[in-house]
């Protein structure tokens, strides 16, 4: 991996025409975590996922437009952008393009960004605040589509709880739609994650078949909440389940005895945050 090695000065455009070149090769083994993982970087794709991105302050190492989009006013502006971060701008054609995303209908723009997490050490929650715990998360799908309703929702972030799926790769980030970029998200052993959540000063609650409470009948208003989601096979282990205040449980009344861990988090999020959820005066039709 040479792409990214050594500090970076001022920005660069290239045109990219070879699957060959070494910037392209680069780019498209970060679809392997362990390439994330020594670059510290990850792609994101679309124009829009990228001048959020921008805004909010993440950085930007590479700019991959397509041709078509030259003359394109906000694609030049992004570029311009990322030149003045000192990133590195590639025009390349739609066959590179369709090589870097593994799509045969791939976005005009895509972006390579540094990885950022959020210490654990620094989350310190106040009244109102809403945190999601995830134990174990497999499916990028599922936690692409946690981060984003946890934006949705106005929640404060996402503390992935041991060997999970990598926030940071093509799926995740895709199913994120953009929320990566808004929502925090920490990494902690199990230990760490217990030992944190001795000083978490709000009400820890979790979904579990032995929850002996319908989850409609608590009242989340007052203070902080931190909610626990078990492993899509597993659920919560009982050394995460002991550290609630409160197991609760979905009703189902269908044949199904389980929900997808993102539906379920999602219902629970939803009423979690009920009371500031409020449909603005425009929204309302008479």
């Amino acid at each position: 991996m040479s792409g990214y090695e050594g500090p970076r000065v001022a920005g660069q455009v290239k045109e990219v025409t070879s699957l060959a070149n070494p910037l392209i090769k680069d780019i498209k083994a970060l679809a392997l975590k362990k390439f994330r993982d020594q670059q510290n970087a990850f792609m994101a794709e679309g124009l829009k996922l990228i001048i959020d991105a921008l805004d909010l302050g993440w950085s930007i190492r590479t700019l991959v437009f397509a041709k078509a989009g030259y003359g394109n006013p906000a694609v030049e502006k992004v570029a311009a952008r990322t030149v003045a971060a000192g990133g590195t701008v590639l025009e390349v054609s739609e066959k590179v393009l369709v090589a870097i995303t593994r799509r045969d209908n791939p976005q005009m723009v895509v972006g390579v960004f540094s990885q950022k997490f959020l210490p654990l050490k620094d989350i310190r929650a106040r009244d109102g605040d809403v945190w999601v715990a995830l134990d174990r998360v497999r499916d990028p799908g599922n936690l692409g589509t946690v981060i984003r309703t946890v934006d949705a929702v106005g929640a404060k972030g996402v503390i992935l709880v041991g060997e999970t799926t990598d926030p940071f790769s093509v799926e995740t980030v895709r199913a994120t739609m953009g929320s990566i970029f808004a929502v925090p998200v920490t990494k902690a052993t199990p230990e760490a994650f217990l030992a944190w959540r001795k000083s978490f000063p709000g009400l820890v609650a979790g979904t579990h078949l032995k929850g002996a409470v319908d989850y409609r009948s608590v009242d989340f208003s007052n203070g902080s909440v931190l909610l626990l989601m078990g492993n899509e096979q597993q659920g919560l282990p009982d050394s995460l389940a002991e550290s609630c205040d409160r197991l609760l449980r979905i009703p189902q009344a269908g044949r199904a005895d389980s929900l997808n861990l993102a539906v379920a988090t999602g219902i629970m999020l939803f009423e979690i945050r009920r009371g500031a959820l409020k449909l603005a005066p425009e929204d309302v039709k008479s």
